[in-house]
């Protein structure tokens, strides 16, 4: 069970550093296709600094829980992963309700069900 949790943790971090990577370096065409924004939205300069600053959050968090693989120990790493699960899960539904339904089964679900292996991991 803890290698299948170490699994998908590390998919959730690459999956928001992936995202990032979209949100600060895509091509304005995909930006608006990935992210449901109409091309002339996505190619003003107000929306790519928004992107941009969207981006550099979901780095972040993917870094985050990347590091923190490699850097807690069991217990800490369990505890802490768990609320970062938690984090994505609140901020997936809050896309799903203002941008695009998909965002909750592309990066809440995968976090929800994380979440559930590391709970039976932790009790």
């Amino acid at each position: 069970m803890i290698l299948i949790s170490t699994i998908l943790i590390n998919l959730i971090g690459l999956e928001h550093v992936f995202i990032m990577c979209l949100e600060i370096w895509g091509k304005p065409e995909t930006q608006a296709k990935v992210f449901g924004m109409p091309l002339s939205f996505v190619k003003q300069a107000p929306a790519k600094a928004a992107l941009g600053n969207m981006g550099i959050y979901n780095g972040m968090l993917g870094f985050l829980i990347l590091a923190s693989q490699r850097v807690l120990t069991t217990e800490p790493r369990l505890i802490i992963n768990s609320l970062l699960m938690i984090f994505v899960v609140i901020v997936a539904l809050f896309g799903a309700f203002t941008v695009k339904k998909e965002i909750f089964w592309l990066q809440g679900m995968p976090a929800l069900l994380t979440f559930f292996v590391l709970l039976i991991l932790i009790f």
